[in-house]
């Protein structure tokens, strides 16, 4: 087949039926010299054959990006993560950031929260509401999502081993609002196995946790189908210090290994794989990051359709949200980390990602200010509206540098798999402890050659200039906790305690047997039983994790 032809038929078949439901965002799209820029590029002559064999955007392996025209159509996501204190100060952050143009919301909870402990349990104290939201309660939740219509917009949850308790709050809320469940738009994290390697937020041992994940993975295809059950990620084995090709590899193996949970559990992978998204970091080495990004997409569709055999579009398409490096950022000279972000936030538009947090500058010294916050979110909104960068399909596509660096990733990944394969899949690797010595080895050669100065950080190894800028701090609330406990109390106070025990009683016999915890854990929250609650009685049923201990 012809390119000439080739185009003829993405043009027919592939992108006309998506521009007939998503037109795109202008009539035409110049620069600034009003020199038209095509959709599409395509070489005039010679290079044919090389860009035919990189497929067409919207088009399997998915190398040049999944939608056809991609921000013509749509832009990304602009979902900052925010979350701190209570309840009540993170939805006044929330509807803060919706005012200055923020298209989603992203909840970052507080540690109680993510190791399923309520606030007024005695191994919270000194740590609620601290580097995130607390919520323990469906009451909680609803003050968090106060005047937010969970029909109008999208939702990402960063949560794990709680993520079915805390997405069953998130439902009921819904239901409260007079919404239509079926049409909330969102993701939760719940992606285990990477916190046994890179973050520690578990609870249970990795069966039971799968057992979640699952459970999420079958509710929701029927009951909640447009909500995105799993963000597989890479962020935090990155921010742990491992490699791109590292982040690569072992977060699409960790994907393997929850796409082989779900079929085992009975799941249809044509049906499941469409809501299975993945959230992967941003660092500053820029063509690299770009690279990374398409390499993920081919080698996802490779694995769906030729491993798990997988046919329908979707659930060959990888879905990514992107998040700027926090382990870059730095609390010398913080002003530079504007220019940190804008750079990686280019790279991860230009990969061709679904949705985007860029950092705010001062994170490295404290929780950021509305005032960094909104620098960051305009960081977005200036790549998106001034740059030109989302008014072409995958503008870098054909760069020999760019395709060598995608094929090098590409290969190098696969390796990883291999040997994850052999050792009979993640699961066994993370028991191992192969994937963790992996990232810490990275890890280690990484800040050598920084203390060694092999590699420059500005402004901490290198450009020193003056001691840092003076900026304004958020302050924490000593408030917070007291007013958590207090809550706690009152709703303790007013429950029906008899329905409590029956409520925690049947989750004991559930959690000892096979159905479906989700239609249990939203009749749990509905009758104001607690995230820490419920936890506990799953902890003395499946126990707590205790990770092995290797050199």
């Amino acid at each position: 087949m012809t390119l000439k032809h080739h185009l003829k038929l993405w043009k027919d078949k592939t992108l006309a039926p998506f521009l007939n439901r998503f037109p795109e965002r202008k009539a035409e799209f110049k620069t600034s010299s009003q020199i038209p820029l095509p959709r599409l590029a395509i070489p005039q002559n010679g290079e044919g054959e090389y860009l035919e064999k990189l497929g067409f955007p919207g088009e399997y392996p998915y190398t040049r990006g999944i939608y056809p025209a991609m921000y013509r159509g749509r832009l990304w996501t602009m979902r900052q993560y925010a979350g701190y204190a209570s309840a009540e100060e993170s939805n006044r952050r929330y509807r803060y950031l919706l005012e200055q143009g923020q298209t989603g919301l992203s909840v970052a909870f507080d540690l109680p929260t993510q190791i399923g402990y309520d606030a007024d349990d005695p191994i919270s104290a000194g740590e609620v509401g601290k580097v995130g939201v607390s919520i323990s309660s469906l009451r909680d939740m609803e003050t968090l999502f106060k005047d937010i219509p969970l029909d109008k917009v999208s939702t990402s949850m960063t949560i794990n081993s709680p993520a079915a308790i805390l997405l069953a709050m998130y439902i009921a809320v819904a239901k409260r609002q007079g919404v239509d469940v079926r049409q909330i738009r969102g993701t939760i994290q719940n992606d285990i196995l990477k916190e046994y390697v890179a973050r520690g937020t578990y609870i249970f041992p990795p069966q039971p946790s799968m057992r979640l994940i699952t459970d999420v993975f079958q509710y929701c295809q029927t009951e909640v189908p447009r909500w995105n059950t799993i963000s597989i990620s890479g962020y935090h084995i990155r921010e742990a210090g491992s490699t791109a090709v590292q982040e690569l590899a072992f977060t699409l193996a960790n994907g393997i290994a929850y796409v082989q949970a779900a079929i085992n559990a009975g799941l249809n992978v044509n049906e499941f794989g469409q809501r299975l998204s993945f959230f992967f970091n941003a660092h500053n080495n820029f063509l690299e990051e770009i690279a990374k990004f398409r390499a993920a997409r081919r080698l996802w569709a490779k694995i769906m359709r030729e491993r798990f055999g997988a046919t329908e579009p979707r659930a060959l398409m990888l879905r990514f949200h992107v998040q700027t490096a926090g382990s870059t950022l730095t609390a010398q000279q913080p002003q530079n980390n504007v220019a940190r972000v804008t750079l990686q936030a280019l790279a991860a538009v230009l990969g061709g990602t679904q949705s985007l947090h860029t950092n705010s500058m001062d994170e490295a010294l404290w929780l950021p200010t509305e005032d960094s916050v909104r620098v960051a979110l305009r960081t977005q909104q200036i790549i998106a509206h001034e740059s030109g960068a989302a008014d072409s399909v995958d503008p870098l596509a054909g760069s020999y540098l760019l395709e060598h660096l995608t094929g090098e990733i590409e290969s190098r990944a696969e390796e990883y798999l291999q040997k994850i394969d052999a050792m009979g899949g993640a699961l066994p690797a993370i028991e191992r402890g192969f994937i963790q010595q992996e990232i810490q080895e990275s890890a280690y050669r990484s800040q050598r050659a920084v203390e060694e100065g092999e590699e420059i950080r500005v402004g901490v190894n290198a450009f020193l200039g003056d001691a840092g800028e003076d900026l304004p701090r958020l302050e924490a609330n000593p408030e917070i906790e007291a007013g958590q406990r207090a809550r706690l109390g009152k709703l303790r106070g007013e429950r029906d305690s008899a329905k409590v025990s029956e409520l925690l009683a049947r989750v004991e016999r559930a959690a000892r047997g096979t159905q479906n915890l989700m239609p249990l854990f939203i009749e749990c929250v509905e009758h104001d039983l607690t995230l820490g609650e419920i936890t506990n009685v799953l902890r003395g049923v499946w126990g707590e994790y205790e990770p092995s201990t290797w050199i």
